[in-house]
């Protein structure tokens, strides 16, 4: 395997090199234990803190902090509190719950001091283990830590264990010493030699264990609780594989709804579990060691699935390109070869929005078996509590629009089921409207398509020329840059065009699959300010929001006007030809037009055949890319609602959001 183990042998003592909390190195000590099969396993803790942290490692997967207070070295200076933070993705960890669950003995041989120095060491990306390999990680390691001189109290430290390790290996014949790796060189030629039993605690007063609060598991740990999730869930039999099954993240209600053949409330806590157990096979073969780049992959696919169901948009295929780009530049920028969580959350805010981004972060920072109630006292820490500094981010999710004076909480006021299927009951008329502010919205970006389209025609067939008698239509500014050497003005002139636009296709979506958006339906304009309308979206019954009223998504549609003259598009026998539904809406536009020109707006321009039958039919389809328009309009545009009774439209605007 690329992973594959190293060990530093002295005497009966097996050494495995070490980072501290990164959980390539906790899977190194599952390997390590599997093949050495030792008969004893010593880790690099002091023996003062055992009874709490065997207390702690018994606790696992809930994660506990194990607490003391150190003795301030001179009368200036005050006791300073220190965490242990017991998380399954540390090697330490590891080591100890393995012997203590297969009964192997666990030796802890650190030397306990009062005044060790804080160390901010360049450490090497740990992901590299899973390319390189343990050895020439650890090598290259050693190589470049030889020019640092250790301090007293580190080779105090090493001396001590040095000596705890010379005396069991006369009672054990395979030791596994899981060791620091800036460590371990030292260790190894103090070994050699006798060394006498250093001064040290024998026992330590107030060693506290206490539960980490959830909240501040999603910003303490060294390891982001998806990553520790996964290890933690991969540790034994792979969980089977939940289906996808419609469940999303609702960021207005911290619940989640489901709706099938009635509602029911879904806690958030089990979306995200699932999200968690369904990427668990996703990040490397059973048995194998979890990729931690694959593990940054699954997170995004699935907070881009809850994103889509909980604002309508998909993450598109440049996002996600950006996004990685991202957050690979911004990772070399502070010399890792993979992002951290803070760089992922920046990356994701930076490519996709905030709604994106704090979804990522619910799913990244979510502990599935942390609870607040314990049996022991619940403590809750920041960042600043651990290390010397932190870094901040925001996030400005979009919540519904509110008027002036109005409570930012309103939103928490929409009203909700009284009872389970209470909302299906609305859905008693059979005849259908739409809501009427989104009429007003989708015909006034009809209008504006309009106008941009007939621009463009006017540009295209505008003429420029060298000023002679006239200005025409005033100075080419580009056209006379260009051609400053010649030392002359050109002018434009802008022909008129003739006819104007009867008919608007938007595209979102091709809907290649044919099973994203089946809904199909045409629209009659119910007075003079409204076109007829066509469109393919999503089922109705995938989202109902209100009693009679659901929440749908466009793949496309056609706006004709005037109104009042089109047949079912989609049954009409005359498009059948086409081969697939945003074709039909382009031949219903075309067919149905009373003006000469047709905008089409889609990612891509359509097949050059349907230009050909736009010109045996004197009409003309001017293009405009979907890129080329504001995204943030479009997604706006893109979610409507259905009513089924004009009666729903009195009660619509307390269920719309």
């Amino acid at each position: 395997m690329p992973h594959r183990l190293h060990l530093e042998q002295f005497g009966p003592v097996h050494a495995i090199p070490i980072l501290h909390y990164r959980m390539e190195f906790a899977h190194l000590v599952r390997e390590a234990v599997a093949r050495l099969k030792p008969d004893c396993i010593c880790i690099e803790l002091p023996p003062t803190l055992r009874s709490a942290f065997l207390r702690g490692i018994g606790r696992l997967p809930e994660i506990s902090v194990l607490s003391y207070e150190t003795k301030p070295g001179s009368k200036t200076e005050a006791a300073q509190n220190i965490y242990l933070i017991i998380e399954p993705a540390d090697p330490l960890v590891e080591a100890a719950r393995l012997a203590l669950e297969q009964d192997i003995p666990l030796e802890l041989i650190d030397v306990d001091l009062d005044d060790y120095p804080l160390h901010d060491e360049a450490l090497p990306d740990s992901y590299a283990v899973q390319r390189l390999g343990l050895k020439a990680y650890y090598d290259e390691f050693v190589r470049a830590a030889r020019a640092t001189r250790p301090g007293k109290a580190d080779l105090h430290r090493e001396k001590g264990m040095a000596f705890h390790l010379q005396n069991l290996s006369a009672k054990h014949g395979r030791i596994l010493f899981v060791c620091g790796m800036y460590h371990l060189e030292r260790i190894k030629t103090f070994f050699v030699h006798p060394q006498g039993e250093p001064l040290a605690k024998v026992r330590r007063e107030n060693v506290r264990l206490f539960n980490l609060h959830p909240d501040s598991c999603r910003e303490i740990l060294a390891e982001y609780p998806f990553l520790s999730a996964i290890f933690e869930l991969r540790r034994g039999e792979l969980p089977p594989e939940p289906a996808t099954d419609g469940l999303s993240l609702r960021k207005q209600f911290n619940a989640l709804e489901l709706i099938l053949g009635g509602k029911k409330d879904v806690p958030e806590e089990e979306v995200l579990r699932q999200s968690v157990i369904r990427s668990t096979r996703h990040v490397g073969g059973e048995g194998e060691m979890p990729d931690r780049q694959r593990v940054a992959y699954r997170l995004f696919l699935e907070t881009a699935r809850h994103y889509r169901q909980e604002t309508g948009e998909p993450v598109h295929i440049w996002q996600k390109r950006a996004f990685f780009r991202f957050a690979r530049n911004y990772a070399l920028t502070s010399g890792m070869l993979l992002p951290d969580f803070f760089q992922m959350l920046a990356a994701a805010r930076s490519c996709v929005d905030d709604n994106f981004a704090y979804a990522f972060f619910r799913l990244a920072s979510f502990t599935p078996w942390q609870k607040v109630e314990s049996d022991i006292p619940t403590i809750l820490l920041h960042p600043e509590d651990l290390w010397a500094g932190s870094r901040r981010i925001r996030f400005r999710p979009k919540e519904q629009r509110r008027g002036k004076g109005l409570s930012p909480l309103a939103f928490l006021r929409r009203k909700k089921e009284k009872r389970p299927g209470e909302w299906l009951e609305g859905f008693d008329n059979q005849s259908i409207c739409s809501y009427p502010p989104e009429d007003l919205i989708i015909e006034d970006y009809g209008r504006f398509l309009k106008q941009k389209g007939a621009k463009q025609l006017s540009e295209e067939q505008s003429r420029v020329e060298p000023f002679s008698a006239s200005m025409l239509d005033g100075i080419d500014m580009r056209e006379t840059l260009r051609n400053i050497h010649e030392g002359r003005i050109y002018v434009r002139e802008n022909q008129r065009v003739k006819g104007g636009v009867g008919g608007i296709v938007v595209i979102f979506d091709e809907d290649r699959g044919n099973d994203r958006y089946p809904y199909l339906m045409t629209w009659l304009g119910e007075h003079a300010q409204e076109s007829d309308m066509a469109f393919y979206a999503t089922p109705p019954d995938d989202n109902i929001v209100g009693p009679g009223i659901s929440r749908c998504e466009y793949g496309g549609f056609l706006l004709s006007y005037p109104p009042r003259r089109m047949l079912d598009v989609w049954s009409d026998g005359d498009y059948s030809f086409a081969r697939g539904k945003s074709e039909v809406l382009l031949l219903a536009a075309l067919d149905y037009s009373p003006e000469n020109h047709v905008v089409y707006v889609a990612a891509r321009p359509p097949r050059s055949y349907f230009r050909q039958i736009a010109a045996r039919l004197g009409k003309k389809i001017v293009y405009i890319p979907l890129g080329s328009l504001s995204p943030v309009k479009l997604k706006k545009l893109r979610v409507f609602h259905i009513l089924y009774g004009h009666d729903k439209r009195e009660i619509a605007k307390d269920y719309v959001w």
